[in-house]
């Protein structure tokens, strides 16, 4: 007699939590197709937003948005300086094209550093520390191979939220 009625009560859960697995199966389903209609969106902040019928497209983008995720390509310091004068130019451009694209240095997740030395890796750190505020982003820095393009002692790329 135990037996069975241990038997009818798992008999009981499982139909319930079926029953229950059910109903929130109906319930997600609404939810799940608005965000299959709802799309993110690739907004262009850089120079092919500016573009006129009949103009070329250019090589690339300085900034693009998808959904909420900006992707700022790398900005480089093309005069003679230091190694702080060039990253603290790169960083200037970025947290200015950050706020132009409705973001901040405080919303940066990943940070792309290229050295055309790795010698100049501290003097860098120097500069770079603490324009990321209290939570700084998770970042990879390298030194390419033949350098950086339009020689420049630092390029810097980054991809932040809005």
């Amino acid at each position: 007699m135990e037996k069975q009625s241990r038997r009818a009560v798992l008999k009981g859960a499982a139909k319930t939590a079926l029953a229950a697995g059910s109903a929130a199966a109906a319930m997600a389903t609404p939810q799940v197709a608005k965000a299959q209609e709802a799309k993110p969106e690739k907004k262009n902040y850089g120079p092919g937003s500016k573009l006129k019928a009949g103009d070329p497209p250019p090589l690339f983008n300085s900034a693009i948005s998808y959904g909420n995720l900006l992707f700022l390509a790398g900005v480089g310091a093309h005069f003679q300086g230091t190694i702080q004068e060039h990253t603290k130019h790169v960083l200037d451009e970025i947290e200015k094209n950050l706020v132009e694209a409705g973001s901040s240095m405080d919303k940066v997740l990943k940070v792309n550093v290229y050295l055309n030395d790795l010698k100049d890796y501290q003097g860098m750190n120097d500069t770079y520390k603490g324009r990321f505020g209290n939570m700084p982003p998770v970042r990879t820095t390298v030194s390419p191979a033949g350098g950086i393009p339009g020689n420049s002692l630092v390029e810097i790329d980054v991809i932040a939220y809005i």
